[in-house]
């Protein structure tokens, strides 16, 4: 019973954030392309990061298997 009222609680919580949610207020030029700009970065500096991740991996793995 608790795990149902759990849920209920989720699904009536989902529906007030969608209902009251949908606001959208004037946001100037700037902003918009400040905040894409932003995104640019972001995305590039965290593929940079994923390449390091995966050559480290790589790296550990191939001394695993030599070794």
């Amino acid at each position: 019973m608790l795990k149902l009222y759990k849920y209920a609680v989720m699904v009536v919580g989902a529906f007030f954030s969608m209902l009251f949610g949908t606001a959208h207020a004037a946001v100037p030029a700037s902003v918009t392309t400040g905040i894409s700009d932003a995104v640019t970065d972001v995305t590039t500096i965290g593929a940079a990061i994923l390449g390091v991740v995966i050559v480290i991996a790589a790296f550990a793995w191939l001394r695993r298997v030599i070794h």
